[in-house]
């Protein structure tokens, strides 16, 4: 793998998720800069990273041959004013916010190098399903030394740029929706008369083999859930898919926008 020099403007819960992912694999994190504003978010960060350098320069971070923009949208218009004249034509800018299109990211930086991509939090045990979309520029040996990069963090896949916001729901934040529902599971368990180690076996075991059964089995949707008669929470299944409605085709109205 060819070793380039990385640095992420933002060191908030996606930059972790992104160097966990690359300790992992024993990715040379001497090579990372990272610059945030709050300097307890960079202590933090170097002490389970000792080995990045953190950085209160923006034009430092810059100027690595890949920069990570892990901002959110808002704040992402005027960071790029703020590092643009230190963005070279070789500089690979990765996008990883939903909303902020390639085609608006280039009127502001001097790279055609630009790629987008939606990360998974699954990527911190490297088994990430991330979602990406470069721009029509990019450079194609560049592309290919990018993609051995961040294929390190899980599945890595391109897609039509038009589609990331869909993923960014159905994708990227889709554990939210579940883990808490998983916990309480576990909860109840324990008050049932499990002890915690049974009870986190027999939800995780259980849901592990329901997915495959669902994705994976020959029978459709409608022939597996009718494997169990009894639902207890059946009454509540339209209330509860017209939240999951409701509140997601909202979200993605607003980032698609």
């Amino acid at each position: 793998m060819e070793t380039k020099t990385l640095g992420f403007i933002g060191g908030g819960r996606i930059a972790k998720i992104f160097l966990k992912a690359l300790s992992n694999k024993q990715f040379n994190l001497s090579l990372v800069t990272v610059y945030d504003i709050n300097p307890s978010v960079l202590n933090a960060l170097h002490k389970q990273f000792p080995k990045i350098q953190v950085t209160d320069s923006l034009q430092l971070v810059a100027s690595q041959e890949i920069v990570v923009i892990a901002l959110h949208p808002p704040a992402i218009k005027e960071t790029m004013e703020q590092i643009k004249e230190h963005v070279t034509k070789d500089t690979q800018v990765i996008s990883l916010a939903p909303k902020i299109s390639i085609d608006k990211i280039s009127t502001k930086l001097l790279t055609n190098n630009i790629v987008r991509m939606i990360p998974n939090a699954t990527s911190y045990i490297n088994e990430g399903y991330n979602p990406v979309s470069f721009s029509n520029a990019f450079s194609a040996t560049k592309k290919q030394s990018l993609l051995e990069i961040l294929n390190l963090l899980g599945k890595t896949f391109e897609v039509q740029e038009s589609k990331l916001e869909a993923y960014a729901i159905v994708s990227a934040m889709l554990p939210t929706y579940f883990w808490f529902q998983w916990e309480e599971m576990q909860t109840l368990g324990e008050l049932m008369g499990l002890d915690e180690e049974e009870s986190k076996n027999a939800v995780k075991e259980t849901l592990m083999s329901a997915i495959r059964l669902f994705y994976d089995s020959e029978l459709n949707s409608n022939e597996v859930i009718d494997l169990i008669p009894v639902k207890p929470i059946g009454e509540f299944e339209t209330q509860i898919t017209e939240i999951y409605k409701t509140k997601l085709m909202g979200l993605f109205e607003k980032i698609k926008s």
